[in-house]
């Protein structure tokens, strides 16, 4: 006897192509009810996988990002803290230089008007020794010179009448001339 005909050969075996019949298998009544018991079971193990995995996961390095970002703040406002203290010692050193500054210029100051004072006053004494000395001098040197007056005035008087007449006079009668002029 012949064996029967199948119909499950292919075109590249040189036989018919199948026949499908019924349109999209998804939308086929006879497979929708092990299609949707493959949706839920698939959708559970999703949901199971995203609840126990991957959920934790994103919560977790959501914390952890958190807790990063909070701890860099709290270091920043420390850093910040620090800062200030450190530009109020800052002020607080450079005031302190200032017046430390002005109290050594006032002393430097002070002790330049009094060096300058005590030099003062040694030039002024010296200069008044000096002046006075000159003065004493002066009066001593006129003293010298008023003593001289009758001699050279007799001598003056004598040099004209030998000019004007030729003749030298005695110089006791000159002198004698003179202080009978000058009313002595």
């Amino acid at each position: 006897m012949a064996a029967p005909a199948t119909t499950t050969g292919t075109t590249a075996h040189g036989g018919a192509a199948p026949a499908h019949g019924g349109g999209f298998p998804p939308f086929q009544g006879e497979t929708f009810a092990s299609q949707l018991l493959w949706l839920a079971i698939t959708f559970g193990f999703l949901y199971w996988l995203a609840a126990k995995v991957i959920v934790p996961r994103l919560g977790g390095i959501l914390e952890d990002r958190a807790n990063k970002i909070g701890n860099d703040l709290d270091e920043a406002a420390a850093m910040k803290a620090k800062a200030e203290e450190a530009g109020q010692a800052y002020e607080k050193s450079l005031a302190e230089a200032r017046a430390k500054s002005q109290a050594i210029a006032q002393e430097t100051r002070e002790k330049v008007n009094a060096d300058s004072a005590a030099r003062r006053k040694t030039v002024e004494a010296d200069l008044s020794a000096k002046l006075a000395d000159a003065e004493a001098k002066i009066v001593a040197t006129k003293t010298e010179a008023m003593s001289h007056v009758d001699a050279i005035a007799a001598d003056a008087a004598g040099a004209i009448v030998s000019h004007l007449t030729g003749t030298a006079p005695a110089p006791a009668d000159a002198a004698k001339a003179v202080k009978t002029a000058l009313g002595g």
